[in-house]
């Protein structure tokens, strides 16, 4: 499975940006899938994540109200609508999948270590 992140660039505080994560291969609609960013100088932070089975979204406590995740299963992609951007949201955003099938507790999409492919990360930059 190859994961393509993109949408990422320069905004102003209090904008808004849509990155997408595209998949190619395998069954999408069976994945289950995350959005994990890290800034310099920081650990991976888990933003968002979606399950395969009922669409069930689960978000960090501090982006909740703010990030949105969404998937469609036809075209094999994952979103992560951004608003009210923060300069402290500047990070690299990565897409993740879990492809096992597996019915997992949302708090364990939490986890970098529950993904098993990657994507190569977008840069999101907001100004002040």
């Amino acid at each position: 499975v190859q994961l393509q992140a993109s949408g990422g660039g320069l905004v102003q505080a209090g904008g808004s940006l849509r990155l997408s994560c595209g998949a190619s291969r395998g069954t999408f609609s069976r994945y289950a899938l995350g959005w994990f960013r890290q800034a310099p100088g920081k650990e991976r932070e888990f933003v968002a994540a979606i399950s395969w089975s009922s669409g069930t979204t689960y978000y960090s406590d501090s982006l909740k109200g703010r990030f949105t995740i969404s998937r469609d299963n036809a075209k094999s992609t994952v979103y992560l609508q951004m608003n009210s951007l923060k300069p402290e949201d500047t990070a690299v955003y990565y897409c993740a999948a879990e492809t096992g099938g597996a019915y997992l507790p949302l708090y364990g999409l939490a986890y970098p270590a529950t993904y098993d492919f990657w994507g190569q990360g977008t840069l999101v930059t907001v100004s002040s």
